[in-house]
């Protein structure tokens, strides 16, 4: 295996966690990660040699935006009879905080949760993200604003509706 082989491996579980929070669906995630591999691999001539795990990360968010533009016209609904009873908001030990935690980031829009992930989870600095999604430093930020707001204000329980069931 070559040393650029080596690395990639290295950065799969990071692929595959932004590929997740991009995605939003386990089976899209991994063939998110594949067909950004491949392109990869195919270009790999392209690489500068300077930030393997940057340039791997900016072929997934455009090649999940290729994806996201051919699908925005199909719209997705789902019935409400299959949406569960919406709790009230709970305590510092709820055992659910995870899944609303998740269930709140994707609820974001793409762009915002894309620059969220690339922030928090995997650390990089503002500046790497305008590079790596080729935006503007201030749209980065207040992408990022943003998306910390709408969490804020999901997990804070004020967006919660009551249903009644006949």
């Amino acid at each position: 295996m070559t040393r650029t082989e080596d690395g990639i491996l290295a950065l799969m579980p990071a692929l595959r966690r932004y590929a997740l929070a991009l995605s939003r669906n386990r089976q899209d995630a991994e063939d998110l990660v594949q067909d950004s591999l491949e392109a990869a691999f195919a270009n790999l001539g392209a690489w500068r040699g300077a930030n393997l795990r940057g340039w791997l990360l900016t072929i997934m968010t455009n090649m999940h935006r290729g994806r996201y533009r051919t699908q925005a016209g199909r719209a997705r609904h789902d019935a409400i009879e299959t949406a569960g009873d919406i709790a009230a908001p709970a305590g510092p030990d709820d055992p659910l905080e995870r899944d609303r935690l998740i269930a709140a980031i994707n609820l974001l829009s793409p762009e915002q949760r894309s620059v969220l992930m690339l922030v928090v989870v995997e650390g990089y600095a503002y500046t790497e993200v305008a590079a790596m999604l080729g935006i503007p430093l201030g749209t980065v930020m207040s992408r990022l604003s943003r998306a910390r707001h709408a969490i804020a204000d999901n997990l804070s329980g004020h967006n919660i509706v009551g249903l009644r069931r006949p």
